[in-house]
């Protein structure tokens, strides 16, 4: 096996798939290693940790830029990290990679050579990249606002493994995703052009690598079965398996009835909150919003530093004044997740969840329970 290939492309397969290896100590030794695989179509780059897989591609050229040449075909095992870090280090347009006797790969350019270690390719888990199921095709974009603004919903804690999911379902010509750690609660609507109905549930942590990876892809295709998910651009694949479980039903969240709403811009309420929260950490990052038609303020108290008040100069409130404490850090997220001009905050009552909209799209919905204080 052998192959002469453009360094820019040949470190961006090893880094895209190298995102999938373990760092921890792997029960199969053989996942330390990148599966290099160069056949008719050009190299593929494997790497996996069993419960995420991504399957780099490089083509042989690229419009009219030959990217791989003085090949021969073949399969090769070689330590993810190690490859990987060699050639980000190396200097030239060009790398030369070798595998002799099946036992060392050999990589040079005009000025350094590595001889490394390698494994054969048939001590390779075999992994299923297949795709199976339901089949969706979406808008980048599309998929990528999806992620962005329900993934960060989802809880990082693993006693009830649901909630590290977020959950995905399609009907009626809508795609939902939903993510919610029980405090707070996210969810995105897309419109499918297909008739296509399916519900499952996929680590969050997972579905933002792969928003991470389809930058440069125009459209995604997403394949669900009752084993895994599959997300493939631009050649290359991503396999993930599916939280098991049943979600919780959060369809019935999103109050119907609002007493109070403030509209304010977004960055001004960002920017309030974020010099509040100086004061805030004492308390766990909560702090108190007070609201009237007068005046809108965002205190915080600290019983060994201080306290602190802020106010909001521009806004618009209706309802009865209310006072409400909540984790700004929740908040703070909803905002930026929705990445608008203006918020819409509406409420029903003190101690009941509220409501984080854009008011110039109601596709997103963001729900954030308060928190009851003592003082």
């Amino acid at each position: 096996m052998r192959f002469t290939i453009s360094r820019d492309e040949f470190l961006k397969g090893l880094t895209t798939a190298n995102r999938a290896v373990s760092g921890k100590a792997s029960p199969v030794a053989t996942l330390s290693n990148l599966k290099i695989e160069l056949n008719e179509r050009g190299l593929y780059i494997t790497g996996s940790n069993f419960d995420f897989t991504i399957r780099s591609f490089t083509p042989y050229n690229l419009g009219d830029k030959e990217i791989i040449r003085n090949y021969k075909e073949g399969c090769v095992l070689v330590t993810a990290d190690l490859i990987t870090n060699i050639i980000k280090r190396m200097e030239s347009e060009e790398i030369i990679f070798e595998v002799i006797d099946s036992t060392t790969a050999v990589i040079s350019n005009n000025r350094s050579e590595y001889n490394l270690q390698c494994v054969r390719a048939d001590e390779y888990p075999d992994l299923d990249l297949e795709p199976e199921g339901v089949e969706l095709s979406l808008p980048r974009q599309s998929f990528v606002s999806l992620i962005n603004q329900t993934a960060f919903a989802a809880s990082i804690k693993e006693q009830r493994l649901i909630l590290t999911a977020l959950n995905l379902e399609a009907s009626n010509g809508v795609l939902v995703a939903t993510a919610t750690d029980s405090a707070r609660m996210a969810r995105k609507e897309v419109q499918i052009s297909q008739d296509i109905n399916f519900t499952t549930n996929i680590t969050a942590k997972m579905m933002e690598e792969v928003a991470r990876l389809v930058t440069d892809s125009e459209t995604v295709k997403i394949y669900v079965s009752d084993k895994k998910a599959l997300f493939s651009y631009n050649g290359n694949v991503i396999a993930t398996r599916l939280v098991a479980g049943e979600y919780p039903n959060t369809k019935n969240i999103i109050p119907n009835n609002i007493y109070h709403s403030l509209e304010v811009n977004s960055q001004d309420l960002i920017k309030t909150i974020e010099r509040i929260n100086i004061l805030s950490v004492e308390r766990e990052n909560v702090v108190d919003l007070y609201a009237d038609e007068g005046k809108v303020e965002i205190t915080a108290k600290s019983s060994q530093i201080g306290y602190a008040v802020d106010k909001i100069e521009n806004f618009k409130y209706t309802g009865q004044p209310i006072k409400i404490s909540f984790n700004s850090d929740y908040v703070l997220n909803a905002i930026k997740a929705m990445n608008c001009e203006e918020v819409l905050v509406e409420f029903i009552g003190e101690m009941k969840p509220f409501v984080i909209k854009n008011p110039q799209d109601d596709s997103v919905v963001q729900i954030v329970t308060p928190v009851r204080t003592y003082y």
